[in-house]
């Protein structure tokens, strides 16, 4: 059998804990979420040292709409400015920025810096950042399934031709490959509605500390941890 890779090709994270790292230290909320954009700058430079190819965040889910307004307008600020102040930073980096969720729903301003940002990193190469934003797992699979459902009633496609392989392609994810490592922070043992179908094999590592505390060493160690693991696939 050939030896595994010990660098994963996607990371993904659940970047969890900046509420209770403010609280802690007696802050609003938004600056457990403005500390938090270090630990991804961070991330992104741990990720271009060691070759990982694709790096997701858990930005926003589709459950955080249902917070304070006024909280979901400190976020959708903080997504501006990291996206104003840190385009150039992507340009001078290589690295290229992706979004996956239903983009619809953020609010104009937003959406329009994003895509602005999408477009003019779109040529680099060196790593692929992708925001998950407005993002949950069950929305983007029913998502798929009315795809595929459309496709039916349509007469382009027969029941037997479904397979796990065309249900992929029909999600967000579609142009990338499955993570193969999944990082926690906070300590909490759950995946809280991220990836469900593409994290099906992969290999999990859990840290206690908040996430405006995740610094470069910790993703050096969550790596290393997957180095030290051999993947089955279901296999013996």
């Amino acid at each position: 059998m050939s030896e595994q890779p010990s660098t994963p090709e996607h990371i993904a994270i659940i970047m969890d804990g900046n509420g209770r790292w403010a609280k802690e230290r007696g802050l609003p909320r938004r600056e457990g979420h403005r500390a938090g954009a270090e630990s991804v700058r961070e991330c992104v430079d741990a990720c271009k040292q060691i070759g990982v190819r694709f790096l997701t965040l858990y930005a926003f889910s589709s459950e955080n709409w249902n917070r304070p307004a006024a909280e979901i307008t400190a976020l959708m600020s903080l997504l501006e400015k990291f996206l104003d102040q840190k385009a150039e930073e992507l340009m001078k980096q290589n690295v290229r920025l992706q979004a996956i969720g239903q983009l619809d729903r953020l609010p104009a301003r937003t959406r329009a810096k994003l895509d602005q940002a999408m477009a003019r990193t779109a040529d680099n190469t060196s790593l692929t950042l992708i925001l998950a934003l407005s993002y949950g797992s069950r929305e983007e699979i029913t998502d798929a399934a009315r795809s595929l459902v459309a496709d039916a009633a349509a007469g382009k496609l027969k029941p037997e031709e479904v397979s796990p392989e065309l249900l992929a392609s029909r999600l967000y994810t579609s142009p990338f490959p499955d993570p193969d490592l999944l990082i926690r922070t906070s300590g909490e043992l759950r995946v809280s509605n991220f990836l469900l179908w593409q994290i099906s094999y992969s290999e999990i590592v859990i840290f206690k500390k908040f996430w405006p505390d995740f610094k470069q060493t910790d993703l050096f160690e969550a790596v290393a941890e997957y180095s030290r693991r051999h993947r089955r696939f279901g296999a013996l």
